[in-house]
């Protein structure tokens, strides 16, 4: 072994970098649809490997195709794993080609999984004493951390020697294959004991060591501080034979048979050059233009000469796009009949405004072939503007294309598009894709939708903006003042890049069954649903708002001059400057938080900590409460009165919220404060009109619901079959007293427990919000879990699972990424684990009432008079005519109560009453 370098030799874990790049960036296509999002986190986190350890050779080890000798010893194992997304598949090759070009040794053994092949070389290598870097993000590689074995994780930037194994698990690498054995893996199938979770496990190891330590000290363990631990000896024996076998699995083999002597593996490595030609031909073919700039770059140093190709590309990029204005009879007409021929349309249009009710179209443009788009321009005004098609005629012409259901259309944030022809008396049908809701079925913890930055991400293009060329601010002028060459360009750009959109994001989305199937069931005919709720509208009482804000005007002036009483002088309260100076420096409160320039905070958290030993702080907080609530709703609603329709027509949005929530705006209904009376009482502004009635219809307790139902725990799943007051069967149940007997304040408690727990809330959260200590607030999470002890099972699992997979899903696939699961920043870990606890119930919810608010669009098709007027949260609002409020709230209530079949009784309260307020 002596011919070995001394630098560590640096072993990748390419399956586990594979899975984890491809789920935690952004989907990156070529201009051809070629995905290249895993290709592009692998090669960096290589490049970085390479920059870290110059020296080092590199081995990347991939699991090679077939079975495992573990597959041999539980057929089951793994069973769980879908198998890869052909997205990832079609970047595996392109993959291992870039590494070979880069010079690095890549290693597969049929039969064995990468893991074990890095454990034999790790292995061969520690008993030589020489140092050894294991490059992945598998928790299971900590075994095999000893004095000189690294684990480097290059996508989180940690690094795991012995004293960070410890720090990050609580106990040493020696004791690493015990815990995954009696905890298991829900990712891999490993069963490992029933009811152990991690951190029970973890009690285990600590207090009696490994497994075979823990099997004969079974008489220890009712001593134990942990919970459950009277019966978690029997679980223990029962489960014995799972427990060897999970230790089995868990184990990572370390006489892998390789192929090649690790003398001649390390010195082919060192050796192996850089194909830079290949390189530029696979950077190329892959439009990985900043590697390419790179190579260029290292050329030009070495010969002393500028490389003019990128620069010839660019300027030949564009040669074959095509967008036409149609000024002409003929032109329309010949745009008409390839329309009408086509097997998909892309449409979108110009306006005159973004208030959908009000908005005219100013053109139309229009794509049926990538490249090669049209913009009909209809009323731009402009000092010489050459003569337009007339308006009238060319809508005549569209309608039957547009309203048809057989010729295919897709768009960008259609649900705007079908408003602007519905003001016009055309009804958009036949929508096949909306690129804006495909993005954000791929991932909807990406920020943006909008069309430039999918042109930019999926198709690595820059679009014309729209400020380009109407300017920002004051000098912004109307679409309809642009000229048309300059239109032109812009708007056939639109329809043009949807078009292509379509084309990738439809192959990302086939790849991933459960993501089409979300797609095309709930939220593309959502978007009928959403168009017709928001024309429908809301009817207000303009006149009581205006008596409420007069009203809460005179409430906020008490409380002024109350604070400045307490303060001891006058201070503008909607200052924070001004508020830290009072409350820290002259009352000399104590300061809780500090913002990330140093001043103390005046969040509301902190205020609301303070509230509940200082007056001052509790004033400021309804000060502000009122406030907003004044200039948001009571003032500001009687302005988005629409004159021509007498209602409020609230937007609302799908692709905003990441768990699948609707979100609004203009007004957004859904943060009106109904904890309050003066919150309560705007929702009296809400009203219906002569001869009709609000129906409010509410899921009841959905989130705790869906918990019962995903965790299957007996207790909770008992109390809602039973049609139990959940909150006091969680409290008969902590408290240990007959269900009749519980008090308002245990009911409480309960249910702060109960939604609590669904946020992941710690004890110091609980604590802080039933005003009690720390300490009984721990006692009441242990004494609930060991009620209640496959929710702790499910929540553990879950987090357990997230930091695997990288992400969540609903009952009904959607996914929720997590960047941040896998931190070495606890904090930011931490609140991504709460995140993946709850977002499952809470998207499961989101999606619930999408299915029911597309089941009641369809029943309300038949009716006359009915309308949906509103959704918030958990709620559906409706204005039903007073002789049909009985029939409506019979349909409802079984349409809503059967949008999913749960192992509970999905329960919906209905309400009926002259305001929204009253119904609900």
């Amino acid at each position: 072994m002596s011919q070995l370098s001394p630098q560590p030799l640096i072993l990748v874990d390419g399956s586990s970098y594979l899975y984890r790049a491809f789920h935690a960036l952004p989907s990156l296509t070529t201009s051809s649809g070629q995905p290249t999002g895993a290709i592009k986190g692998v090669i960096n986190m290589l490049k970085r490997l390479q920059k870290d350890y110059s020296r080092s050779a590199i081995v990347v080890i991939f699991d090679a195709k077939g079975k495992t000798f573990r597959d041999d010893i539980f057929p089951a194992y793994k069973a769980n794993r879908p198998p890869m997304p052909d997205e990832l598949r079609l970047q595996l090759e392109p993959i291992k080609e870039i590494i070979k070009a880069m010079g690095l040794q890549i290693l597969s053994i049929e039969g064995v999984e990468a893991d074990d092949v890095i454990g034999t070389l790790a292995n061969e290598l520690s008993q030589s004493k020489l140092p050894v870097i294991v490059s992945t993000g598998d928790k299971d590689m900590a075994q095999l951390v000893n004095e000189h074995v690294t684990l480097v994780n290059t996508m989180t930037n940690t690094v795991m020697d012995i004293e960070g194994v410890h720090n990050k698990f609580g106990i040493g690498p020696e004791n690493i294959i015990d815990f995954l054995a009696l905890m298991g893996d829900k990712v891999d199938n490993i069963p490992g004991v029933a009811g152990v979770g991690e951190k029970t496990a973890l009690v285990l190891i600590q207090n009696l060591g490994g497994i075979e330590s823990i099997y004969n000290q079974l008489d220890k363990i009712s001593d134990l501080p942990v919970r459950g631990a009277k019966k978690l000896s029997e679980k223990l024996v029962a489960d014995h034979k799972n427990a060897k076998l999970s230790y089995e699995l868990a184990t990572i083999k370390k006489d892998v048979k390789l192929p090649v002597s690790l003398n001649d593996l390390v010195n082919t490595a060192m050796s192996s050059e850089v194909c830079h030609e290949t390189l530029k031909k696979l950077y190329k073919e892959f439009e990985f233009k900043s590697w390419l700039l790179e190579i260029d770059k290292s050329s030009e140093i070495k010969t002393g000469q500028l490389s003019s190709t990128l620069k010839k590309e660019n300027k030949s990029e564009n040669t074959n796009i095509s967008y036409e204005l149609v000024l002409t009879h003929d032109r329309f007409k010949f745009w008409i009949e390839k329309l009408t021929n086509a097997d998909l349309i892309s449409i979108d249009t110009e306006t005159t405004s973004l208030n959908y009710i009000d908005a005219q179209l100013v053109g139309i443009s229009i794509s049926c072939e990538a490249s090669k788009a049209a913009y009909i321009p209809l009323a731009h005004e402009y000092d010489n503007v050459p003569d337009q098609l007339c308006k009238k005629s060319v809508l005549s012409i569209l309608k039957p294309l547009l309203e048809s259901h057989d010729i295919k259309k897709v768009g960008q944030n259609l649900k705007y598009d079908k408003h602007i022809f519905a003001n016009h008396g055309i009804s958009l049908n036949g929508i096949k894709d909306d690129t804006m809701l495909m993005s954000y079925i791929i991932n909807s913890t990406s920020n943006r939708h909008d069309m430039d930055t999918l042109a930019n991400i999926f198709l690595n293009k820059n679009t014309t903006k729209y400020e380009d060329i109407t300017g920002k601010g004051v000098k912004q002028i109307p679409f309809k003042e642009v000229q048309l060459d300059i239109a032109t360009n812009y708007a056939a750009e639109d329809a043009d890049i949807t078009f292509q959109l379509q084309k990738v994001l439809s192959k990302k989305l086939s790849a991933v069954e459960s993501l089409q199937k979300l797609y095309l069931e709930i939220e593309l005919p959502l978007l009928d649903v959403l168009t017709s709720m928001e024309r429908n509208g809301t009817l207000i009482d303009s006149e009581l708002l205006l008596k409420q804000s007069q009203e809460i005007s005179k409430i906020i002036q008490e409380l002024e001059k109350k604070a400045h009483d307490l303060a001891g002088e006058d201070f503008n309260l909607s200052s924070p400057k001004q508020l830290q100076t009072i409350l820290f420096e002259k009352l000399k409160l104590p300061v809780i938080k500090k913002t990330p320039k140093g001043q103390p905070s005046t969040a509301e958290p902190i205020l609301q900590e303070l509230a509940l030993d200082y007056p001052l702080p509790k004033v400021i907080m309804n000060y502000r409460m009122l406030s907003k609530l004044k200039t948001t709703y009571t003032d500001r609603l009687p302005e988005q009165i629409n004159l021509s329709t007498g209602r409020i027509h609230s937007s609302y949005h799908q692709a905003v919220t990441a768990t699948g929530r609707l979100s609004s705006s203009d007004p957004n209904l859904q943060n009106i404060p109904i904890k309050s009376s003066e919150g309560r009482k705007v929702r009296q502004a809400f009203i219906a009109p002569s001869g009709c009635n609000i129906l409010a219809a509410d899921y009841s307790q959905i989130e705790l619901r869906i918990m019962a139902h995903l965790s299957g725990d007996k207790g909770l799943l008992n109390a809602f079959n039973s049609g139990l007051d959940v909150h006091k069967a969680t409290a008969a149940e902590v408290f240990s007293v007959d269900i009749e007997e519980v008090s308002a304040e245990q009911r409480r408690c309960a249910k702060a427990i109960n939604f609590g727990l669904i946020y992941g809330m710690s004890a110091f959260g609980l604590a802080k919000q039933l005003d009690i200590s720390r300490n009984d607030a721990e006692q009441y999470k242990n004494l609930y879990f060991e009620r209640y002890p496959d929710v702790l099972k499910y929540m553990e699992d879950t987090r357990s699972l997230a930091a695997k997979q990288g992400y969540v899903e609903t009952l009904f696939g959607r996914r929720l990424y997590l960047s941040e699961i896998n931190s070495g920043n606890a904090i930011r870990r931490k609140a991504a684990e709460r995140t993946a606890i709850n977002a499952p119930m809470q998207g499961t919810a989101a999606d619930i009432i999408k299915i029911a608010m597309i089941n009641v669009h369809e029943w309300l098709k038949s009716q006359d008079r009915i309308k949906l007027i509103m959704q918030v949260h958990d709620e559906l609002v409706f204005e039903v005519p007073s002789d049909k409020v009985s029939i409506a709230s019979e349909k409802i209530e079984m349409l809503m109560s059967n949008a999913a079949k749960l192992s509970i009784p999905l329960i919906v309260d209905i309400g009926v009453g002259k305001n929204w307020d009253e119904a609900h």
